[in-house]
């Protein structure tokens, strides 16, 4: 997923406060105190000197602006205008907010509305709105606060601040005010994990902007509304709302409106990964604005887009365009943003190193004319990357030290973990091992300081967790395991494991778009050492050319052993294996390929498992072996959940355990047989009513809500009212690597993953007890999607369910019914372990049923999270 971050890069939007700068950051002829006795001359300079900071804020030369309004700041405050000096403070903390100087900007917005009576130590903004004369001032000063807030981190404050500003808006009838604030507090909502709660303000919204008549201000607002969609994950919605804002705007004629649309657009079906439309949008929005910066981003977009996609042809011949576009912009932050995301994409493009090292020169001298230190920091970083793929080391070297002294001074944390990799690269090229293991600590440690906003990261810059994010923890544990393989250290291990955690973490983080685990844990090796001693956890990590593997077994120190097996053999094999699971008669194949997976992941480690007295493996597993139902792994006679009870774990960390055998058990059951009529490519579930009735026959106390019953809506009120711990759903689900398109079947439609959990994040606020066991007993995964079972697993554990049991991919509801019927019964007459209920339903199976022996009806089971 890549898009241009530099136009909807944060969870909120900076191009709100652009459109609030247009109503604050401009020449506002309010009355004044007739005891005010400046000269006209000398007001009518102060207000040419504020249109002046205007004008270069808006060509992006911010510290040129920063200099002329502290001017107009000073002006004023020595004539007693404090309205003015106000509106002059507020419009300097945009600037100071466009530099990454958060700390002026927040002392600015602050001294803005001391001006107005407000300390926001001691009085509330609600509280004294309808006070003050001069609303239409304080509201976009009040947005402006909200945004800096937000960007420091202040989510719960960022929207007081914006509700604030709704207020004021609605008292003085501002309608496009109350639309943009609304839109500012979705994002806040959603940093809050209120992801339903957002959603509903903006169906709220498009609403209200229907019955609004055409005008510039709607199709505006309509765009901002799709942006805010596309952020929220609901990019069906976004498209649908883009493309109306594209129709306006041309009805009405207005070139820019049209050329934003449609450049918004592309960015909603790049996230999509339509590709091709993306790349047409681009090339429209290009086409259709006069304006050289909006055409030379949505060229650099599309240029990036076809280097990715491999239209290389394509994109060397749009080339030489975007080249003499840039050459002639005036030098502005947002020019010296095009030059790094080009340079970007050179590097993979194979062009000219001296050319690209030119153009990257460029941008980090126009950063130094305009005092602008992030894009500084930018220019002279992506400089390096030039000189490290040319190997002149010691060029690069002294270029990212630079360029990460310029980040650590102005505080960017999200720019510092950049060129501490850099050097970590650097330095592993050179030799210097220690150096380069310092160096990658360094940039795990920035990034953990920005988990809450991991989204973020790079935000005037092209994203992608794939290329930003995942490749730093993947190179750092494999030079922290290759530095000791002469002389193991179990430090060492531990080190490797927990950043192999951090990984999962942070790609939960992104997919979610927020960070996700947030309770209390406990961590694993507590568990197997002290509460339950019989359980070994095993993490494999694919690395390039290598796969590694940690081992935790009771009561003894960390072990790791290396199998040569490169990450293209690993992943070749697993997927194979995993398309023989889904085919009738390749119960031989399935064999033979999961015999060589048990080699690589059990067979070192039999003989301490057995004298260990392990019965349970726990596997964290990484990449392409998420997809695969460890049970199935063969040693040449037995499966391998003939031996052990199985579970999986995000990572060395838990929800606190609570063996689910010392608790009555009390199911929510909810079930639907008829897919809803829209959603007819998911067959019937004819078998959900044997299944619950054989839950019932376990003993098990049940509430059921069946077909009509199961809507969202009843789904909510019962997770809510009623007194359960186990939640069981029979319809249809499905997981991907995107949470768009990761949903569950309810009567009256897709419930989405975000707002799922906040149904059953809801439950928790309400002081019910903790969910102990989800249980989705017909979803399904994306074959081949790396992450979807990370969705599947984070849905539950995000929302505070201690475990998941669900399947990997569809099969028979009949064997369902059978095998969930035997997990409820083992787990209420023989207070057995989750996990080991789960083997026993699952080895029943295989050896009781014939017609479901195959892997395939009694594998795709995982039970995700606390296994006791």
């Amino acid at each position: 997923m890549k898009y241009k971050i530099n136009q909807i890069n944060k969870r909120y939007f900076p191009v709100f406060i652009a459109l609030v700068l247009l109503s604050a950051f401009c020449i506002i002829n309010f009355p004044v105190a007739a005891t005010i006795k400046t000269p006209q001359a000398a007001k009518t300079q102060y207000i040419a000197s504020l249109q002046q900071g205007k004008e270069l804020y808006e060509a992006g030369r911010f510290a040129e602006s920063v200099n002329v309004l502290q001017q107009v700041v000073t002006n004023y405050g020595d004539d007693g205008d404090e309205l003015q000096q106000s509106i002059a403070l507020s419009n300097l903390a945009l600037a100071y907010q466009k530099l990454g100087k958060l700390n002026e900007a927040q002392q600015a917005i602050n001294q803005s509305l001391k001006l107005f009576g407000i300390d926001n130590k001691q009085n509330s903004i609600q509280n004294l709105h309808s006070k003050i004369e001069n609303q239409q001032v304080l509201a976009p000063i009040l947005d402006i606060q909200g945004s800096i807030q937000l960007d420091l981190g202040q989510g719960e404050e960022a929207l007081k601040t914006w509700q604030g500003a709704e207020n004021i808006y609605k008292q003085i009838n501002n309608q496009s005010g109350i639309v943009s604030s609304r839109i500012n507090q979705t994002q806040a909502w959603q940093i809050l994990g209120f992801y339903r709660r957002s959603l509903t303000i903006l169906t709220g919204l498009q609403k209200e902007l229907q019955g609004q008549p055409n005008s510039i201000t709607k199709t505006v607002e309509l765009r901002l509304l799709g942006d805010a969609l596309q952020l929220a994950g609901d990019l069906k919605q976004s498209r649908q709302v883009l493309q109306q804002s594209l129709e306006i705007a041309q009805k009405l004629n207005s070139p820019d409106n049209i050329s934003a649309a449609l450049f918004s657009l592309g960015n909603t079906a790049r996230v999509e990964q339509d590709f091709s439309a993306a790349i047409k949008f681009y090339q429209q929005a290009a086409i259709a604005t006069a304006n050289p910066i909006t055409k030379i981003q949505a060229q650099i977009n599309q240029f990036s887009l076809l280097v990715s996609t491999g239209n290389t042809e394509t994109a060397q011949a749009l080339f030489p365009e975007i080249e003499n576009h840039i050459s002639k912009l005036p030098p502005s932050q947002t020019n010296i943003y095009a030059q790094i995301n080009l340079v970007q994409s050179l590097l993979k493009l194979g062009i000219n190193p001296q050319k690209i090292a030119q153009i990257s020169a460029t941008a980090v001298q126009q950063a130094r004319n305009l005092a602008d230190k992030r894009a500084e920091s930018f220019a002279l970083g992506t400089l390096g990357t030039v000189y490290e793929q040319t190997k002149q080391f010691s060029n690069a070297q002294k270029l990212t030290q630079q360029a990460l002294t310029i980040a650590q001074t102005i505080n960017a944390p999200d720019i510092s973990y950049r060129w501490h990799w850099q050097l970590a690269r650097l330095f592993k090229q050179q030799g210097k091992i220690e150096n380069a293991i310092a160096s990658y600590d360094n940039a795990v440690n920035n990034l953990q300081t920005i988990r809450s906003d991991l989204v973020a990261v790079n935000r005037d810059v092209q994203y992608s967790f794939k290329e930003s994010i995942e490749p730093l923890y993947r190179e750092s544990v494999g030079l922290l395991l290759e530095s000791q393989k002469k002389n193991p250290q179990e430090k060492t291990l531990d080190k490797a494991r927990q950043r192999i955690e951090s990984l999962q973490l942070a790609e939960l983080d992104d997919y979610f778009r927020q960070a996700c685990i947030d309770t209390q844990t406990v961590i694993l090796d507590k568990i197997v050492d002290q509460d339950n001693p019989t359980t070994a956890i095993i993490y494999p990590i694919i690395l390039p050319e290598q796969l590694q593997v940690i081992v935790k077994i009771p009561q003894q120190p960390l072990a790791s052993y290396t199998i040569n097996k490169s990450q293209k053999e690993v992943e070749t094999i697993v997927n194979q294996l995993r398309e023989y699971l889904l085919e009738p008669d390749t119960t031989e194949e399935v064999q033979v390929l999961s015999q060589q997976v048990y080699g690589w992941l059990i067979k070192d480690i039999e003989s301490d498992l057995k004298n260990s007295g392990v019965n349970t493996l726990a596997f964290v597993l990484d990449g392409a072996l998420r997809n695969l139902p460890m049970a199935t792994l063969y040693d040449g006679e037995k499966y391998l959940v003939e031996k052990y009870a199985i579970a999986l774990s995000l990572g060395l960390q838990l929800l606190t355990p609570k063996p689910l055998a010392e608790q009555p058990l009390n199911v929510l059951a909810a079930g639907l047989v008829e897919p809803p009529p829209e959603f007819q490519k998911f067959p019937p579930l004819p078998e959900i009513k044997s299944e619950f009735n054989l839950i019932g026959q376990a003993g098990v106390s049940t509430k059921q809500l069946l077909d009509q019953e199961f809507t969202s809506k009843t789904l909510e009120k019962n997770v809510n009212t009623t007194g359960f711990n186990i939640l069981h759903l029979a319809t249809h689900g499905q997981f991907s690597s995107r949470p768009e398109n990761t949903f569950i079947l309810a009567a009256d439609g897709a419930i989405n993953v975000n707002q799922f959990d906040s149904l059953l994040r809801r439950r928790n606020e309400t002081g019910n007890p903790s969910i102990e066991m989800l249980v989705l007993s017909a979803c399904q995964t994306a074959a081949g999607d790396n992450r979807a079972t990370l969705g599947l697993a984070g849905a539950s554990v995000k929302a505070g369910a201690r475990s998941t049991l669900a399947s990997l991919w569809h099969i028979s509801d009949k064997s369902t019914a059978i095998l969930m019927g035997e997990f409820y019964r083992q787990l209420a007459k023989t207070k057995v372990t989750k996990a080991e209920a789960l083997r026993r339903a699952q080895v029943m199976l295989l050896k009781k049923y014939p017609n479901y022996e195959r892997p395939g009806f009694w594998a795709p089971y995982v039970l995700v999270g606390n296994w006791l």
